[in-house]
Parts: structure tokens; C-alpha cells; sequence
């Protein structure tokens, strides 16, 4: 069965060489877009973990009582959602990655602390956190007085207060939103090519810069890939929007 698979692209690249699937008969190029699709859900996936960690706790934060420690936040806001996340990246990679140590494995490669990977990790989880941060405060807006001054009477702290009691109900009214900014999150981390990192656009340009006749295919690659991991995710965050799903809470 795998035999004729190959052979049936081999074939087609013989008879339409602008349509050469070399990535399904050739076991290099195969490699290559494995390595990317890996590289591309491992991204996808701490960067979400990461930037939803930054919502949640910068939320908390723009309700602090220390007017400095609120206008950092804001701050952070401010620039991340108003500059290029592309910029951002570049920025954090050469900029600021020529300040990071660095270390020698074998005593004569120098070799950074934080990889390209760690930089586009980082990068990209500030660039959706600073968005998840304005959504789960809205999420909070969301959450009634009434709620909060009921758990304040049972003698919580501000910070019992956020994770028992506020922080449940506003995740909930805050999902659509976040659904929204997480699919983009992973539409954005194809900008990680720009520093190297091998995920599947990467992987891509490298197999059509080899074989230009691989061109399309390597396209419709990434298409069919990003729909098909766009499309898990919504159907993920759906699900579970419904399963936390309170009757009669946010209508």
C-alpha cells in the first residue's frame, strides 16, 4: 500500500513536474516536513500555555492597590499590542539575544542560553499574553459585585477571591475571545522563519528552494496543515466552552 502511494507521486512528478509531491515519495523531504510539523505544534502549544499564564496573571495584576505595579501592566499592553509582532520578534532575537550569556558544550562553540526557538517561544507568548490580559479583564468586568463581595464576606483574601471565585466565572465569559486570539497565536508563529526556527514554513521554503517544482505542493501543504490545526483547536475550544458552560451565567 505505501509502495503505491510513493510510486503514484513519482509517477505524477514525472507527468506533471509543477506538481511534484517529492515530500511523499522521498524520505528526506519527508523528514523535513515531519520536523516542521513537530517544531510547529510544539510552538503552537507553549506559546498558548504560556501567553494564557500572562492573561491570567496580568489581569490579577491591573487590579492591584500599587498604582506603579498597574501602569507596568498597562504598559506592557500598550507596546505589544501596538507594535508588529514580527518587530517583536526580530527585536527580541537580535537585540536582545545579543545580550544573553552564553556557554560552551565542547570548549570552542559558543552556544546562547535561549535558542531561536526559546526567543519565538518568548516573543510570541508576550505578543498574545498582553491581548489575553485585556480579555480576561473583561472576563472579570463580567463577574458581579454582588459575587465578589459575598466571597469578600466569608473572609478570602484578594487572591482566594481571584482563583475560587472570580477567576472560574470570567474564564467562562472570556472563552470566545480567548478562542479567537489563540487561533491567531498559531497563524503567527509561521513568523518564527524569520529566525531560523524549523518549523513547517521553514521546512517549506528549504524543500521549494531545493526543487522548485515542489513549489505548489509544499504550499498546499501548508494550507491543508494550518487548516487542519486551526480547525482541531476551534473545535477543542468549542467543546470545552460548552462543557463549562453554567446555565442561566452570562445571558
Amino acid at each position: 500500500m505505501l509502495d503505491a502511494f510513493t510510486e503514484f507521486f513519482r509517477q505524477l512528478a514525472a507527468d506533471y513536474p509543477r506538481w511534484n509531491f517529492i515530500f511523499f515519495y522521498q524520505e528526506v523531504q519527508a523528514g523535513k516536513i515531519w520536523l516542521g510539523i513537530k517544531y510547529t505544534i510544539f510552538l503552537s502549544i507553549a506559546c498558548l500555555m504560556f501567553s494564557v499564564i500572562i492573561g491570567v496573571v496580568g489581569a490579577w495584576l491591573q487590579g492591584s492597590k500599587l498604582r506603579l505595579l498597574r501602569a507596568v501592566v498597562q504598559g506592557y499592553i500598550q507596546l505589544f499590542r501596538n507594535t508588529p509582532p514580527f518587530v517583536q520578534l526580530l527585536f527580541f532575537y537580535f537585540a536582545l539575544g545579543q545580550l544573553t550569556p552564553t556557554y560552551s558544550p565542547d570548549g570552542w562553540l559558543e552556544v546562547p542560553i535561549i535558542s531561536n526557538v526559546g526567543w519565538a517561544i518568548i516573543s510570541l507568548s508576550f505578543f498574545a499574553g498582553a491581548f489575553n490580559v485585556e480579555i480576561f479583564r473583561s472576563g472579570i468586568e463580567a463577574v458581579p459585585e454582588s459575587t465578589i463581595e459575598a466571597a469578600d464576606s466569608l473572609g478570602m483574601s484578594r487572591l482566594q477571591i481571584y482563583r475560587y471565585v472570580v477567576l472560574p466565572l470570567a474564564f467562562r465569559v472570556s472563552l470566545p475571545a480567548l478562542n479567537n486570539n489563540l487561533v491567531n497565536l498559531i497563524k503567527t508563529t509561521t513568523q518564527a522563519f524569520a529566525i531560523a526556527v524549523p518549523e513547517l514554513l521553514y521546512q517549506a521554503v528549504t524543500i521549494w528552494n531545493d526543487y522548485p517544482s515542489a513549489q505548489y505542493p509544499a504550499m498546499l501543504l501548508l494550507f491543508v496543515v494550518y487548516v487542519g490545526l486551526v480547525g482541531i483547536m476551534v473545535f477543542g475550544m468549542n467543546r470545552w466552552e460548552r462543557k463549562l458552560r453554567i446555565p442561566g451565567y452570562g445571558n
